[in-house]
């Protein structure tokens, strides 16, 4: 690579708009401003309502919702990927700072600036770093957990709103649903009325009019019957709160609280909100992309995230990231590249002065409303089922994972990364390892297929030929090993191990090791240990610890047919006249020693005389 290519990368690196900017056209240019102004409608009711979940004045979301969008468009790698306050990050929120602050509080909303800031810098940093790939080790059924998780904790949030109930502030879930329950009964009736008629309006658009938006609907019906029942009733009568005017205008610049005793408290949350950010927004950018055909680059997206959420932190925006609706309905409207999502919030800022004084009308009801129908469809209730139905150790990820979330939410994330973590530990310290022989049908096959030894296709009394499939690591290391004993165990007389390599994909030191320990202790009972199909990169390890040594360049080969070639004449003679399996093609030629074959013993004798034996109820085969 030249020293001008490098350094047009690493620009591109420190700023994509490079790569991208010459993909701009007229064409492309119109498309985006139509996604950009679709998106903006789309997200003004939602940043009302994340904002909500989080505690926060409405106006956040909004804040949330501009500096992040562009500074994450500029800074990552997805073309379509629209940054901003999501349903998870605003739950995280919620359950991190409701402890430490009164939520609405300044305390709070200061509290919030300093969590998107150190949410920021551990994204930027994990970026520069390189670890974009450790967001796949967070297992698609965790991640299903966690959102059901957090949709009834969303849907607890807003009991007191949809019913006009004085929950008490922090409650936990379980305690949520048991004042809910015994107070029920203290329930306002027209507060509950105007809930109800957003809730069926909301529910209604989607399954009807899916074109529509269905926020926009619900919020209209819910004001209209808080304004009718107000005028009718009066509010003193009804005592429908509504969410009050918002501030429609630029994000004010802001500085996060850095004391050391806020940095302490939030430094454990922020990682969680971090590590959910971030796959929240690589899952969605992965998502698009495969419809888009666009390669992503997740080290990129890690640095676009956590720029966006140091610069939110200084233009009063909470933690952001990647929004599953706003990336959908911007690929939907024809974006063609960044900078759709780059003038969505120019768009937002003028959509939110001209609608600021309407907030004033909507009532808490009509957004409890909406945030139900919200946490109803954060529910992948297709993946809960099919993991519930098939999949047994998933289902104790996907219980852990949701249980743990509705306990407490950063924590209950971090029990399933490592509930699902150690199931996949465990799953791969004990690889698939089987004895494969050619079926008699196959003897004479050039290619030499395999079956499982088993009664039907005996295996070799001499030499068994074994199939492993998985890594020879450090965890798995005492499993291989037992299987390599039970060989000789259970049949003495087999003193050579063929190990069918082709399905082993790495080979640590430990693994290396195992390996020249075997070939050692099979050559002193008189036999050997070969490696046959081994990868390119399990050959290197062999030899980077000497293990290959060990083995002998003789007991390396590359196909089954040569290594059976080479080791047939190292056989018993003595087993071979004497057995009758034959198993393999040099079995039919001639004895070890190049002597003749023996003649197989007749069948027996069938006759008037000589009943057939009867065969056996389990196998159909004649009985000894």
């Amino acid at each position: 690579m030249s020293a001008r290519t490098s350094a047009l990368l690493n620009a591109r690196r420190w700023f994509p708009p490079l790569a991208w900017w010459p993909q701009v056209t007229r064409a492309t240019a119109k498309a985006d401003v139509m996604a950009a102004f679709t998106g903006a409608i789309i997200v003004l009711p939602q940043a009302v309502a994340f904002a909500t979940i989080a505690g926060l004045p409405p106006e956040y979301g909004l804040y949330a919702a501009m500096v992040p969008a562009v500074v994450a468009a500029l800074w990552g790698s997805s073309h379509h990927l629209v940054s901003g306050p999501t349903t998870a990050i605003s739950v995280l929120v919620l359950a991190v700072l409701s402890p430490l602050a009164e939520p609405g509080s300044e305390r709070y909303a200061a509290m919030a600036l300093t969590l998107s800031l150190m949410v920021g810098l551990m994204q930027f940093i994990m970026g520069l770093a390189r670890l974009g790939a450790l967001v796949n080790f967070i297992s698609h059924t965790v991640i299903v957990g966690f959102t059901a998780g957090a949709a009834f904790l969303i849907a607890a949030s807003q009991v007191k709103n949809f019913f006009g109930l004085a929950v008490p502030r922090g409650a936990a879930f379980h305690e949520t649903l048991l004042f809910a329950a015994k107070h029920l009964g203290e329930a306002h009736l027209w507060v509950t009325l105007v809930g109800l008629v957003t809730l069926a309006a909301g529910m209604l658009t989607r399954r009807f009019a899916p074109r529509w938006p269905y926020m926009i609907v619900a919020m209209l019906a819910g004001s209209l019957t808080a304004a009718g029942l107000n005028q009718w009733l009066g509010a003193a009568r009804t005592r429908i709160e509504t969410v009050g005017a918002l501030q429609g205008a630029l994000p004010p610049l802001s500085m996060p609280d850095l004391s050391a005793g806020t940095l302490q408290s939030l430094l454990f949350p922020a990682a969680a909100v971090a590590i959910i950010g971030l796959t929240e927004a690589v899952a969605i950018a992965r998502a698009v992309a495969t419809r888009s055909g666009q390669r992503l680059n997740s080290d990129q997206e890690f640095i676009g995230q956590g720029l966006s959420n140091i610069a939110g932190s200084l233009f009063s925006a909470y933690p952001s990231s990647g929004s599953f609706n706003r990336s959908g309905v911007n690929f939907a409207a024809g974006a063609r590249t960044p900078l759709a999502a780059a003038l969505s919030a120019p768009f937002l800022l003028g959509l939110a002065v001209l609608a600021a004084p309407l907030a004033a009308f909507l009532p808490l009801a009509a957004l409890a409303g909406i945030l139900f129908i919200v946490a109803w469809g954060l529910i992948d209730w297709h993946a809960i089922g099919h993991i519930l139905r098939r999949h047994p150790r998933e289902r104790i990820v996907l219980l852990v994972t949701w249980l743990g979330v509705l306990v407490d939410l950063e924590k209950g994330l971090f029990v399933g990364i490592v509930v699902s973590l150690l199931f996949y530990v465990s799953r791969t310290s004990q690889p698939a390892v089987d004895e494969r022989v050619p079926p008699a049908a196959e003897l004479h096959n050039p290619r030499r297929k395999m079956v499982a030894a088993g009664p039907q296709a005996p295996g070799c009394p001499q030499l068994a030929m074994l199939r492993l499939r998985g890594s020879i690591y450090f965890g798995a290391v005492e499993h291989v090993r037992e299987q390599f004993h039970n060989v000789d165990e259970h049949d003495p007389q087999r003193k050579w191990v063929l190990l069918l390599a082709q399905g082993v994909n790495f080979v640590d030191l430990a693994g290396a090791e195992l390996l020249a320990e075997e070939a050692g202790r099979r050559s002193a009972l008189g036999g050997g240990l070969v490696l046959i199909g081994a990868q390119p990169t399990v050959l290197h390890m062999l030899h980077r610890s000497g293990a290959d040594t060990a083995l002998g360049a003789d007991r390396l080969f590359a196909h089954k047919g040569e290594a059976l070639r080479s080791l047939y004449p190292q056989l018993d003679t003595t087993v071979c006249r004497s057995c009758t399996r034959r198993v393999f093609q040099e079995c039919h030629v001639a004895l070890p020693d190049g002597s003749a074959l023996p003649a197989l013993p007749d069948p027996m004798p069938q006759g008037p005389d000589v009943p057939a034996p009867a065969p056996t109820p389990a196998t159909g085969e004649a009985a000894p």
